[in-house]
């Protein structure tokens, strides 16, 4: 009796997986595009007084988002009614708003306005947004909490 020598099993040729590759690539890019376009449209870019001087006169007219430290002494003026200071460390510029800050606008905080810079050097506000605090410190137990807004009585 002859035995035969075993036949050698016939595979498929060795394929490379370009499809699945392409198809990966394509769903990271179409995820990477949809992040990154939210978060281009979520963040609040702003200037600084420096960053805002800095322009020039192109600066004047152009509706912008400017922000800084409300200078300490600077807020005179009822809500509707208000002028103060926003400065950074090199430069400082007046502000005009008709526009109410919230209760938590206070000297020394940081805000952000939006509005246009005036050729008389005073920027007008149309609108008032107050940085806030990341660090929340609760009030001590049977004490009320402190009010920090602002106060036009405080002038």
């Amino acid at each position: 009796m002859k035995v035969a020598p075993p036949v050698e099993p016939v595979l498929p040729p060795p394929r490379r997986p370009w499809g699945i590759l392409v198809l990966v690539a394509v769903v990271l890019a179409v995820v990477a595009y949809l992040a990154f376009s939210s978060i281009g449209s979520a963040l609040v870019y702003y200037l600084t007084p420096s960053e805002l001087l800095a322009r020039g006169d192109a600066a004047i007219g152009e509706t912008v988002r400017l922000g800084g430290q409300v200078k300490v002494g600077s807020i005179s003026g009822d809500p509707t009614d208000l002028t103060f200071v926003l400065t950074d460390p090199d430069a400082e510029i007046t502000v005009h708003s008709t526009a109410s800050p919230t209760r938590s606008f206070r000297e020394g905080s940081g805000a952000v306005v939006e509005g246009s810079l005036g050729s008389d050097g005073v920027f007008e506000a149309t609108r008032v947004i107050v940085k806030h605090d990341e660090n929340y410190q609760a009030p001590e137990p049977g004490t009320e909490p402190s009010d920090h807004g602002f106060d036009p009585g405080d002038e």
